[in-house]
Order: structure tokens, then C-alpha cells, then sequence
């Protein structure tokens, strides 16, 4: 769903009143038209004002501001969430990376304060929506208060589970604070949990049904069943968490893209580089029935991405402009800065020069490791350089972990237009929930059962789709399961998220990870919080994680 200007607008105004909490700044002068209490007032007006959930949502992605609700301020803030795990390497990356890529976080890190501050943002802006929901009584339907509400609870939700999976105990606030409060405290994490479980539940009663009835972007009831289905594996409720997934695989709504489709099924490729090229993630628009929820950054649209919005292709792609002999291209991804590198034990190598023979975790026959889904062959470009035009250069150490100019590539993060080669912002929608994503989470719940037999066919259906080779039983394990996580949905997961889900961080940095192995320890499967919180809360106890002071 587009926002629009007004829609920014209203935003704004929800942010800052809920998150400020100070009824002085209410009773200023917020009497204009776009005042919350003149805004939800009407069916119309909760479109406008729910807007600005799915805006902030977004604003997760958002780096250093350009018309975004929230800043981060500082590079791919979202990066973090896959740094210090078993999937990358962040050597020599923005300095606002570094902290959590070397595990020395402080409670004044910027991104563990910014995180905290988007979810509680988030959190107190779906609050209103609910407020001023249970006062509205002009609806167009009878249907519209519930609908809004279950968005809003779904967005209070999803919020929640952030603040779960990065800090543990956390407040948990449901109503509007009107008035500056400083005695929070820690709310227990099971029970932080059980209201998310509620929330999503209302979500899944409430929320549209059929996706073909909502525009692009807009929740259904099978989003809400997604992440239901998460959540309840968090509580290690894996029956609930089998009957939610299987909602969504047997609501006839959805299924896996296995033919080529969209705006390059007539070029070379597969269908899993199809579901990353521009314009072929939403449903709508080209046929996409495998994504469940999309947020909307697509190029040169009203509402859409700016230059500040999702800089993961930034992140992910080699700075091979730095090479001589190569110049900015759309079709190598535009502008690149490496932020993190793809580490060789589960992308492999070619066995060539100085990268050694490392054979990855794919299959021979895996179209996830196709050429047209990880890049490992470059060929010089600039056609002004005639000695090395069309020559290949040669991926080595050196470009891999030091100078980070080449190394395989994922091209679903590529993106470049010719208009403007170093865009910053991805412009692309960005699949949130697909269903690849809900089989794999299928897998977890019965692994969690103790039917690895029944996991195996739910990933199977994936690998199916992928021709990789189908795995019995017997080769149903976790860590089969994490790995075929990163086969399917790496950069588009959270992977510090999952791995703490699993209670596997610790023992696959361990393994996989040279740089930290000697250095994690199980207090890092949280954050600290935020120093300036703790300061703040002065009229009641609330206790550091351990690990990170007083």
C-alpha cells in the first residue's frame, strides 16, 4: 500500500504524540484537520491514519531519514541483525556496524537505542489506532472497526517480537501515555509473548481473507497465520505452530513460484531469480502467489522508496567499480559497498586462485546456486579499457575479505538503474513473508514434535522447487534445517532472529565463525538495554541484561 503526503503527515503526528507521552504538547495545538482526534473520526480516516503503521514498519529500513518517519542515522542498520552469526563476515564496514559484528555492544550503541525506540514507536502509534478505534462509531461497515484493529494489533505484534528476540523482558504497554512515566518495568518474556500470541490471533479472525481483495501490500489473515506460526515456535507451542503454518499452505491462496513468470521470463534465468527481479514481488501486479506480505519501496512511485530506504543491495554487493576495468552497471547491481561479505563455508568457492576449494551447501543441480543467483563469474565491462574488456577477473582473497571489491554475489539484492548508477535506496518491494518461508517454519514445528519424517516433506517441497535433491528422515536435523534456511532466504531473514529462535547462535558461531568462536558466549544472545532507557526509569528498578554492567 502507497502512503500518500497526508498519510505522512498523520504519521508524524501519531509518532510524536504517543511517543513523547506529554499532554502539555497535546494541549498546544493540535487542532488542525490532521489531529488524531479529528483524523479518527470516520472509516476514511483510519485508512489514512493505519497508512502510517505500514510507513513506520517500513522506516525499519530506513537509514539516514529523506521523508522516512524515522532515523536510524547511520548505514544499513537492519545489517546487524546478521551480523556475529554463521552467514557473513563485517570487516572493515561502516563504524556503526562494528560493534555488533566484533560483539563489544555498550548499552550507548546507536542501533540498540534505535531499534528500541522503532518498535516502541511503532507500538504506541498502533495503540492509538485501537484507542481511538473503540471510540469511533461512524464505520462505513459494520465489518471496519475490527478490520483496523486487527491491522493495528498485527503491527503491535510484529513490533513486539523485535523487542522479544533482541532484549528479552521488555515493558509491555497496550494503552496511549499521555503523561511522562518513570517507573516501567521489565516485562517477563513468556508473557510478552502470550499478548503477541493474542494480537495475531485477533489478527487472524479479523484481517481480510482473500489476497486478490486487497491492494498490494495490504495485510491478510494468511500474514497474520505467517508469523503466528513463529511465534508459537518461540513459545515452543509446535502443534500450534504446525496448525498455523498449515493455514496458510492449505488456504488455496498461495503457492510456490515453479515456472517462470513476470517482467524477465522471457530472458535467461530461472524462477528463483525471477522472484527477486523488479516488479515481480507483489501478487497483483505480475502473479507472484508465493509472497504473503510485501512492503511497498517499488521506484518512482508516490509512498514508494527513497534514496534512504533499504540499502541492503549496498550492503551485500561488492565495491567492483573500485576495480580498474569496471565501471557501475545495472545488470552487476549498481552501486555496491560491502558492507558485509558472504562467508565460504555455505557459498563455496570455484576452487580456483587464492579462494581454495570449498564446496558450499548447495547441490549440483540447486538453482539457488545457479549463476543467475550467485554471481562468481565477473567479467571486466568498461568499454573504454580494450586490454581488459571482456576478460574475466578473477575472484582472490584479497578481493574477498580485504578489499571486498569481488566475491560471489547475490543477485537478488542486485539492483541499478541507468538513469542513476550510484542510487543508494533499493527501490524494489521487498518480500516480508513468502511461502517458502512458511514450509521451512512447517519443518521447525515438527522437528520440535519429533517427526523429523513429516519435516523433511515440508522441506521438500522447497528443495523441489529449487531441483535440489529430496532428503529422508534421517537427514532431518536443526542444523539441515538452518542450513536450508540460508539456501532459501539469506538476507531476506533475520538471521540472528532465527538463530536465537532455535537456540542455536552460540553453537553455529562456534562452528562457522573463525573471528567470534572463542569470543561468544551465551549472554550475547541479547542486546544490552539502552542506557539512556535505564537512566530514564528512575522511579523504579530496571535491571541491565547481564553481561552488559549494572
Amino acid at each position: 500500500m502507497k502512503t500518500k503526503n497526508i498519510t505522512r503527515a498523520v504519521l508524524m503526528i501519531m509518532f510524536i504524540t504517543t511517543v513523547s507521552g506529554c499532554k502539555r504538547f497535546l494541549d498546544e495545538d493540535l487542532k488542525s484537520q490532521l489531529a488524531p482526534t479529528n483524523t479518527f473520526t470516520s472509516t476514511y480516516g483510519f485508512e489514512v491514519g493505519t497508512a502510517g503503521l505500514y510507513a513506520l514498519t517500513r522506516s525499519e529500513y530506513n537509514t539516514f531519514g529523506e521523508e522516512g518517519a524515522f532515523l536510524h542515522n547511520g548505514a544499513t542498520p537492519y545489517e546487524v541483525l546478521q551480523a556475529a552469526t554463521d552467514i557473513v563476515e563485517v570487516i572493515n564496514s561502516d563504524a556503526s556496524l562494528t560493534a555488533f559484528a566484533q560483539l563489544t555492544l555498550t548499552p550507548d550503541e546507536r542501533f540498540v537505542a534505535s531499534y528500541w525506540n522503532w518498535a516502541y514507536g511503532l507500538i504506541s502509534s498502533a495503540n492509538e489506532v485501537l484507542i481511538f478505534a473503540d471510540k469511533n462509531n461512524n464505520w462505513d461497515k459494520p465489518t471496519d472497526k475490527a478490520r483496523f484493529q486487527a491491522e493495528a494489533r498485527f503491527f503491535r505484534a510484529y513490533a513486539y517480537r523485535t523487542l522479544t528476540y533482541l532484549y528479552g523482558d521488555v515493558p509491555y504497554v497496550e494503552t496511549i501515555l499521555y503523561d511522562f512515566k518513570l517507573d516501567f518495568t521489565r516485562t517477563p518474556k513468556a508473557e510478552v509473548l502470550a499478548h503477541i500470541v493474542d494480537d495475531l490471533k485477533f489478527a487472524t479472525e479479523n484481517l481480510p481473507e482473500s489476497p486478490d481483495q486487497v491492494k498490494d501490500g495490504k495485510l491478510t489473515k494468511w500474514a497474520a497465520f505467517h508469523l503466528l506460526s513463529e511465534m508459537y515456535l518461540m513459545q515452543g507451542d509446535f502443534a500450534a505452530a504446525e496448525q498455523a503454518a498449515l493455514a496458510v499452505i492449505n488456504s488455496g491462496y498461495y503457492g510456490l513460484m515453479k515456472t517462470r513468470y513476470g517482467a524477465a521470463k522471457d530472458k535467461p534465468g530461472d524462477v528463483f531469480s525471477d522472484l527477486f527481479i523488479e516488479n515481480n514481488q507483489n501478487r497483483l501486479k505480475n502473479g507472484n502467489r508465493e509472497s504473503i506480505w510485501v512492503l511497498q519501496f517499488d521506484f518512482n512511485t508516490v509512498g514508494g522508496g527513497v534514496n534512504s530506504d533499504d540499502w541492503t543491495r549496498r550492503a551485500w554487493s561488492p565495491k567492483y567499480a573500485e576495480i580498474a576495468g569496471f565501471v557501475l552497471a545495472d545488470s552487476l547491481g549498481g552501486r555496491g559497498l560491502a558492507q558485509i561479505v558472504p562467508m565460504k563455508w555455505w557459498i563455496g568457492t570455484n576452487g580456483t586462485n587464492a579462494t581454495g576449494n570449498v564446496p558450499g551447501i548447495f547441490d549440483a543441480t540447486d538453482i539457488r546456486n545457479s549463476n543467475y543467483n550467485i554471481k562468481r563469474n565477473w567479467y571486466y565491462n568498461n568499454v573504454n579499457d580494450a586490454s581488459l574488456y571482456g576478460k574475466k577477473s578473477n575472484i582472490t582473497e584479497q578481493t574477498w575479505f580485504s578489499t571486498k571489491s569481488l566475491f560471489p554475489a547475490l543477485t537478488k539484492f542486485f539492483y541499478g538503474r541507468i538513469e542513476n548508477l550510484s542510487l543508494t535506496g533499493s527501490y524494489r518491494d521487498r518480500m516480508k513473508f513468502r511461502l517458502a518461508e512458511t514450509y521451512l517454519l512447517l519443518a521447525e514445528a515438527y522437528l520440535g514434535q519429533g517427526n523429523p519424517s513429516k519435516a523433511a516433506d515440508a522441506v521438500n517441497e522447497v528443495r523441489r522447487r529449487a531441483g535440489a535433491q529430496v532428503i529422508g528422515a534421517e537427514a532431518m536435523t536443526m542444523d539441515f534445517l538452518l542450513d536450508e534456511r540460508i539456501r532459501e532466504l539469506v538476507g531476506e531473514e533475520s538471521r540472528r532472529f532465527t538463530l536465537i529462535r532455535t537456540k542455536k547462535l552460540v553453537e553455529r558461531v562456534k562452528t562457522y565463525n573463525t573471528g567470534l568462536k572463542d569470543k561468544i558466549r551465551d549472554f550475547h544472545a541479547l542486546w544490552p538495554i539502552p542506557q539512556a532507557i535505564i537512566d530514564a526509569n528512575r522511579d523504579a528498578e530496571f535491571p541491565q541484561n547481564p553481561g552488559y554492567g549494572k
